[in-house]
C-alpha cells in the first residue's frame, strides 16, 4: 500500500504565512500520516520561483516523501516565462510528467492545465473580448505568454492525450492532476454577464472533461475554484477539489481558525 496526500491553493504569501512555519508543520503532519507521495495542485505563491523553493524545501525536509507540485495560474504570475514552465526545472516540478507508484498499477500524470472560454459559450464574447477582459479584471492578465488562449489549451490536450495513451498503453490506471476546473459540473453561471459568466470562461475546459472521460481516467486531482466539496464521482471518475484558499480579512474562506486546520482539513489522503 502507498499513501498519497493531495492539496491545492494554498497561497502561502496572499495568507501572509510564514513558510518556514508552514513548512514545519506541514512536514510533521504528513510524516505523522505515514504520507509516501505529496501532491500539490497549484497555487503555493505569485511567483514561482517562490512556489519551487517551497516544493523543494519540502522534499528536503521529508526524504521519504516524494513532492510533486504543478503551476496554478498565480504561480505564473511572476519569477517564469511560458516557454519554462514546459521544460522540467526541477525533481519536484510535475508538469508533463508522470509517476508509476511502486507496488500498485497507478500512474500519477501532471499537467498544469489551461483554459479555453469553452465552460462560457453560453455568453455572448469573441475570444478577443475574453482577452480584453481577462487584462482588465484577472490576475491572469499579468501572466506572459506567447500564444492565444485557446491554442496554449490546445497544447495542453496534446499532451494530455499522449500521455494517457501512454498509460493505457501499460496497463496503468491513472490519477490525473491539474489546477484548472476540468469538468463542466462545478461551474455555476447567474445574472452578471458583465463579470462573473466572462470569468467562467477562465475556470478551465470542457475539452479535457471530455478527453478524460474518453479515456476513462479514474480519478482526477484539481485546484483553481476554492470549494469544498466531497469527492465526487462524474462519468465514472472520482474528482476531488482539496482547495485551501483565502483566510484574509478580504476574502475568508476558511472554516477554521487557522490555515493549519483548515489545510489538514482539506487534505485528502488516498492508500493505493
Amino acid at each position: 500500500m502507498v499513501r498519497l496526500a493531495i492539496s491545492s491553493d494554498n497561497h502561502i504569501d496572499i495568507n501572509l504565512l510564514d513558510p518556514e512555519v508552514v513548512i514545519s508543520e506541514q512536514v510533521a503532519f504528513l510524516q505523522h500520516q505515514n504520507v509516501n507521495i505529496y501532491l500539490i495542485a497549484g497555487d503555493l505563491f505569485n511567483d514561482f520561483r517562490k512556489s519551487q523553493q517551497f516544493a523543494q524545501t519540502l522534499a528536503a525536509k521529508m526524504p521519504e516523501v516524494t513532492v510533486k507540485f504543478i503551476a496554478g495560474n498565480h504561480d505564473m504570475v511572476k519569477g517564469i516565462s511560458y516557454a519554462e514552465l514546459e521544460t522540467r526545472m526541477s525533481p519536484e516540478y510535475f508538469h508533463n510528467q508522470y509517476l508509476d507508484v511502486a507496488g500498485t498499477d497507478w500512474r500519477v500524470i501532471g499537467n498544469n492545465g489551461w483554459y479555453d472560454y469553452s465552460f462560457a459559450t453560453r455568453v455572448n464574447r469573441t475570444p478577443a473580448q475574453f482577452l480584453a477582459w481577462k487584462r482588465a479584471f484577472s490576475v491572469d492578465g499579468l501572466i506572459k505568454q506567447p500564444i492565444p488562449d485557446i491554442e496554449r489549451m490546445s497544447r495542453v490536450l496534446a499532451q494530455t492525450k499522449a500521455q494517457f495513451t501512454q498509460a493505457r498503453a501499460a496497463g496503468k490506471k491513472i490519477l490525473f492532476m491539474t489546477h484548472f476546473v476540468p469538468s463542466n459540473h462545478y461551474v455555476h453561471f447567474n445574472d452578471d454577464d458583465r463579470f462573473w459568466n466572462v470569468y467562467v470562461g477562465l475556470l478551465g475546459s470542457q475539452r479535457l472533461g471530455d478527453q478524460i472521460q474518453d479515456f476513462g481516467v479514474e480519478r482526477v486531482v484539481f485546484g483553481h475554484l476554492h470549494i469544498k466539496p466531497a469527492p465526487t464521482m462524474i462519468n465514472g471518475t472520482l474528482y476531488y477539489n482539496q482547495s485551501v484558499g483565502y483566510g484574509t480579512h478580504r476574502h475568508h474562506e476558511w472554516r477554521h481558525a487557522t490555515f493549519i486546520e483548515e489545510w489538514q482539513s482539506r487534505l485528502a489522503i488516498l492508500d493505493l
